[in-house]
This record gives structure tokens, C-alpha cells and sequence, in this order.
């Protein structure tokens, strides 16, 4: 039996190492935190308490790292966002779900191999389509609450240096956080318990956030953009694993 005092260190444990994850690559924390947190909350309680730790990291992130902020990229990335969200929506309810994640599934998994293993590196030189992937993850937010594979594939194929990913994916989900969080205190699910849940966890997400802008900053551009096209190939076989009927 999982009791209170127990509940609140796993919680800690799980964000803990989500945050690590987030902070060093600005992205993949929602394969880790709303999981494993569901293990030991309602999953009601589990995706509040993430999105306030994702507001938490982007925060202090952005403090930090303003310079590095790619602003244009990250003002038409959320605008597009916000007009992709509907068209997400639609799909959740209208399109078989096995059918839209394993489409993401391989598109996502494809891209990343062929990154990692082609001699020939695709580059984008400007901002110009960054609105397409805005649209892309907009659509994976509004459907399934992840809207990260399209901006990390924005972001590998601008060739960003590890800070400028990190800084600018978190200038993007600073403002996706707060709407999101606004949507569940709408929806009256921002309780006392997942109040408590993320104070608790405050110190956590605090130590973990510097600590992984520490290992952001260790690694070299060769070494970030596989690290990252990994973690990519590892969400394309975690969606495809999720589109198998069981």
C-alpha cells in the first residue's frame, strides 16, 4: 500500500528525473513524468502537476537563457500552435487513434534515422516554414498532448547549438504551459492536491532544472543532435507500441 508520505517522494522522484530530462534537451519530459506519475495519482492529478513543473523549467529557463532565445522562431512556432490545436481536436474524435499514432509514429521514427545515418544533413537557413511544424505540433498537442516531436525536428534541422534548442523550445512552451494550465483550471482540475503535489516537488524541479542546463552546456553540437534524434526515435517506437490494438 502506497501511503501519503510515500506518494509525495515518488512524485518527487518522477519529476526529479523528468525535469533532468527537459532541462538538458528541452523536450521528452512528457514520456517520463505524466506515466510514471500516474502510477501513483489519478491521471487527473498527474497532468496538472506536470504542466506546472513544465512552467516551472520553461521560467527559469527563459531567466536564464534569454539571450539564446531564437524569438521569431518561437513567435511563429506557438501562434501556429494555437492553429493547429483545433484541427488536433478534430482528429481525437475523429480519426481512429491507432491510425493517426502510428502515422506519427513512423514519420517521426524516419526522420530520426535517416538523420542520424545520411551523409547528406538537410538544413533549414531561416524561419520561413517554421509555421508548418508550429501547425504540426499544434495538431499533436490538441490530439494527444504532445507537441514536442515537431518543434525538436524544427530545431535539429535549423542546426541550433544545444543552448539555442533548449533556450528556444522553452521560450515556446512558457506560453503553451500557461494556456494549457489555464484550460484545467477551467476545467476545475487545478486542486489543492495537485497544489500540494508540485510544492512538494518545487525543490526537485528547482535542482534538477540547473543541473541539467549543466549537461546542456557540456555537450558539443554532434553529440546534442544525436542525443536528441534518439530520444526521437524513441517516442516514434513508444507511439507506434500505444497504435497496436491490444
Amino acid at each position: 500500500m502506497i501511503t501519503p508520505d510515500r506518494t509525495a517522494l515518488l512524485v518527487m522522484g518522477a519529476i526529479f528525473l523528468a525535469t533532468i530530462i527537459r532541462s538538458t534537451f528541452g523536450f521528452g519530459e512528457a514520456l517520463v513524468s505524466v506515466p510514471l506519475l500516474a502510477l501513483v495519482v489519478p491521471v487527473e492529478i498527474a497532468a496538472p502537476v506536470a504542466v506546472l513543473a513544465s512552467i516551472t523549467i520553461a521560467l527559469i529557463a527563459v531567466v536564464q537563457d534569454w539571450r539564446h532565445i531564437h524569438l521569431r522562431s518561437a513567435s511563429w512556432l506557438v501562434l501556429s500552435t494555437l492553429a493547429g490545436i483545433p484541427l488536433g481536436l478534430w482528429l481525437l474524435k475523429a480519426v481512429p487513434e491507432s491510425i493517426v499514432k502510428g502515422g506519427l509514429a513512423v514519420v517521426i521514427a524516419a526522420f530520426s534515422t535517416y538523420s542520424m545515418v545520411s551523409k547528406h544533413k538537410s538544413e533549414l537557413k531561416n524561419e520561413k516554414l517554421s509555421w508548418i511544424f508550429g501547425f504540426a505540433a499544434g495538431i499533436m498537442g490538441g490530439a494527444y498532448g504532445m507537441n514536442g516531436p515537431p518543434l525538436v525536428i524544427y530545431g535539429s534541422l535549423r542546426k541550433w547549438s544545444p543552448q539555442h534548442f533548449r533556450a528556444t523550445l522553452q521560450g515556446y512552451f512558457l506560453p503553451a504551459s500557461l494556456v494549457g494550465m489555464f484550460g484545467y483550471w477551467v476545467a476545475g482540475l487545478w486542486t489543492a492536491s495537485v497544489t500540494r503535489l508540485y510544492l512538494l516537488a518545487l525543490p526537485a524541479i528547482v535542482v534538477a532544472t540547473f543541473l541539467g542546463r549543466v549537461i546542456n552546456r557540456s555537450m558539443n553540437a554532434m553529440q546534442f543532435l544525436f542525443y536528441v534524434h534518439a530520444g526521437l526515435i524513441l517516442i516514434g517506437c513508444a507511439l507506434l507500441w500505444q497504435s497496436i490494438p491490444k
